[in-house]
C-alpha cells in the first residue's frame, strides 16, 4: 500500500479583532450631551454676553448719573436757550438719544460677536 502523506495542518482562527476607535467627543457633542466641558463653554458664552451688557450699563450709568452734575455747574448766563430748564430738555430730549443709539449698537454687535465666536468654536472652525 501507498502510504498518503498526512494532510497539512490548517490554523483555523476567528475574524481578527477589531479595537472600536476611542470616541473623541467634539464641542457639539460636549453641549449636547450636557457634559461639565460643554457646560464650561455654556458659561463661558454666558460670562462674555453678561460681560458686555454690564459694560453697557456701566457707561449709561455714569454718562446718566453725571448729568445733574453738569447741569449745576453750568452757569445760567448762557442766554435765553442755554439756561434753567431750557438746557435740560435740550440735553435730555436731544443729546441723550444719540448717546443710547451708539450705546445700544456697540452692545448688540459685541452680542453677536461673542455669538459668533461661540458657533465658530462649537464648529471647530
Amino acid at each position: 500500500m501507498s502510504e498518503r502523506p498526512a494532510p497539512r495542518r490548517e490554523v483555523v482562527v476567528g475574524e481578527p479583532l477589531r479595537r472600536r476607535p476611542v470616541r473623541q467627543l467634539g464641542v457639539r457633542s460636549e453641549i449636547d450631551e450636557q457634559t461639565e466641558v460643554g457646560g464650561a463653554y455654556v458659561r463661558g458664552l454666558m460670562r462674555s454676553q453678561l460681560r458686555a451688557g454690564l459694560c453697557g450699563f456701566g457707561v449709561l450709568a455714569l454718562l446718566v448719573g453725571t448729568l445733574p452734575l453738569v447741569f449745576a455747574a453750568v452757569p445760567d448766563g448762557l442766554g435765553p436757550w442755554l439756561s434753567g430748564p431750557a438746557l435740560v430738555w435740550l440735553v435730555l430730549g436731544g443729546a441723550t438719544y444719540p448717546v443710547l443709539l451708539c450705546l445700544g449698537h456697540w452692545y448688540v454687535r459685541r452680542a453677536e460677536r461673542n455669538e459668533q465666536d461661540f458657533v465658530d468654536l462649537v464648529e471647530g472652525q
